[in-house]
């Protein structure tokens, strides 16, 4: 059967698209993605059309491609823009192109979503001719979980990219000190001062769950995030609107903590969790405070995580601030389908050079996390 193509995921009910997806990942949830879509978060006027991609064995969706076309390159946080530049001194069309991905997230996970294996080999046999009847440059698929790696290291035609996130380990801590100790002094000694600095400007912190926050709790939480992206001069990718449909959505996914002067909340940090995993995704404030950002975005999640037994802590992009902080260097990775038998061949090169410095860069990282040795 040839795939269906879904413009929005209104027109698919949750607990078909939600079969295949698995229990602890919040990002490709039907609640997760619709709520980017119904915020108008996304849409033709954002440069992300809805674009996802299903494959039917019957009336039984078996395997689906949460997947967008693209006229631009921004907000994925794997980068082509070099491609794309290439191409338009070559005259070779780059846009439009279709992206499997978490929009304006670099968080890795499922991509191919799919019963079995068998069919999710068949969608990807069905992905070739669907670029190009559709007129689409080449597919993406970024930040990809080991299934999909698996599957996709058996298609022809598919270059692997790979990229450096730092990600912290529980590692079975009874509590922020027990962290602390496994650290060098210096390290140790740094960290400690940095949350005095925070307490000793009297600065509290309250933690809550999607359904505990008001709406004006929420103006506050967007407010800080938009804050973000304007001292940059930048608009924000999401809609105030994302964050309310979210927390009507999967409000047991969500955590926010709240950084309070007084009564006076000054930051926030938004993050989910899923299954073992604490990612988190969104911060801001409305007020500077020394070493507020360290505390807000990293100390507090690491504490949250010890608490409540979670594993991993998914903190976002970048990393060498988060590296001195324990955060171990973890490698991603993204697929990529280029038509243009020229463009492809000097993407291949580029990614076989490009892969050897970032296993070099991962490595380096690694010799300089801060624990204690033996």
């Amino acid at each position: 059967m040839p795939l269906q193509r879904l413009d929005s995921l209104s027109e698919i009910a949750p607990e078909v698209w939600d079969a295949l997806v698995p229990q602890a990942q919040p990002f490709v949830r039907h609640a997760f993605l619709s709520a980017l879509e119904d915020s108008a978060s996304l849409g033709p006027h954002s440069g992300w059309q809805p674009e996802h991609l299903l494959h039917w064995e019957g009336d039984r969706l078996v395997a689906a491609l949460p997947s967008y076309r693209k006229w631009h390159s921004y907000g994925e946080y794997v980068f082509d823009h070099g491609w794309a530049d290439a191409c338009e001194r070559a005259g070779i069309d780059y846009y439009p192109k279709l992206l499997t991905a978490v929009p304006f997230s670099p968080v890795s996970g499922p991509r191919l979503l799919a019963r079995n294996a068998e069919d999710g080999f068949e969608l990807l046999n069905s992905l070739p001719g669907y670029l190009e009847i559709e007129g689409l440059s080449s597919a993406h698929i970024n930040f990809t979980d080991p299934l999909a790696d698996a599957a996709l290291a058996t298609q022809p035609g598919w270059l692997q990219r790979l990229g450096c996130q730092f990600h912290w380990q529980n590692r079975g801590y009874r509590d922020f000190q027990d962290f602390l100790d496994a650290l060098s002094s210096r390290k140790r000694k740094q960290m400690r001062k940095e949350r005095e600095q925070v307490a000793g400007q009297g600065i509290e912190f309250e933690w809550l769950q999607g359904h505990e926050l008001s709406e004006a709790q929420w103006d506050f939480v967007y407010a800080c995030y938009a804050n973000t992206y304007a001292v940059r001069r930048q608009s924000p990718y999401l809609t105030r609107a994302f964050f309310s449909l979210l927390a009507e959505r999967m409000p047991e996914a969500i955590r926010v903590v709240l950084a309070k002067q007084g009564t006076r909340p000054v930051a926030m940090a938004f993050s989910l969790i899923g299954g073992d995993s604490f990612y988190g995704r969104y911060w801001g404030c409305l007020a500077e405070f020394d070493r507020l950002h360290f505390e807000t975005c990293f100390y507090q999640g690491m504490d949250y995580a010890i608490a409540h037994g979670l594993q991993r802590f998914d903190a976002g992009a970048q990393g060498e601030h988060k590296l001195i902080r324990g955060f171990e260097p973890v490698i991603t990775r993204s697929w990529h389908y280029l038509r243009h038998p020229g463009l492809k061949h000097a993407v291949e090169d580029f990614l076989e050079r490009e892969r050897v410095g970032i296993l070099a860069y991962a490595e380096e990282a690694r010799a300089a996390l801060p624990y204690r040795q033996g």
